[in-house]
């Protein structure tokens, strides 16, 4: 009967145990802790795409660089079951080619191109203005390796499922290029 009290004592510290390690939270890596609003004003904790493979990318309407949607959204299409997320951040900063409301924006996608990833509301990319987010993706400090200003539109971060910056890729470099789908595909690998 004496063992009875120790197993229970011993399945009590062994639940107890597996249960704070289990309540434990995964904490978010800074690349992903941040609020962002969609083009319909929802607003959107980055943190929700931890564990994804992501790829942001600031994106114009009126850009010679606007056909990279179609090949983002077939990306996003492609990979989104095995875990990529691409995100659209819009931006007016170069040439004044996002000029649009967010209505404007989201009709222009879903009309010409089939947008159906995530697309946020306008930010700044650049300058005191710029977007915590954009801040920290361009930082020296923060990301020395793939640091300074966003050149033109649709330049593109690569996130890894571990919530490091893996890659950017400037404007000229098209979504679908061989280097940036192997890129994606090397992440999307990794569990």
């Amino acid at each position: 009967m004496r063992m009875a009290p120790t197993l229970c004592a011993a399945l009590a510290l062994l639940i107890g145990l597996g249960g704070s390690a289990m309540s434990e939270e995964t904490e978010t890596p800074p690349v992903l802790n941040h609020k962002m609003k969609t083009l319909t004003g929802k607003p959107v904790d980055l943190k929700e795409y931890q564990g994804k493979v992501v790829l942001m990318v600031n994106v114009a309407s009126k850009c010679g660089a606007t056909p990279q949607y179609a090949p983002l959204q077939s990306l996003y299409e492609k990979y989104k079951d095995k875990g990529l997320v691409v995100l659209g951040f819009p931006c007016n900063q170069f040439g004044r080619q996002e000029p649009g409301s967010a209505e404007d924006i989201q009709e222009f996608c879903e009309a010409n191109y089939g947008v159906t990833f995530p697309m946020f509301s306008k930010i700044d990319v650049n300058g005191e203005e710029a977007a915590p987010l954009y801040k920290y993706l361009t930082s020296e400090e923060t990301n020395p390796k793939h640091a300074g200003k966003i050149r033109w539109n649709f330049e593109k971060f690569l996130i890894g499922r571990d919530g490091q910056i893996i890659d950017r890729f400037a404007t000229g470099v098209q979504p679908d290029e061989p280097q940036v789908i192997a890129a994606i595909e090397e992440e999307l690998a990794k569990e």
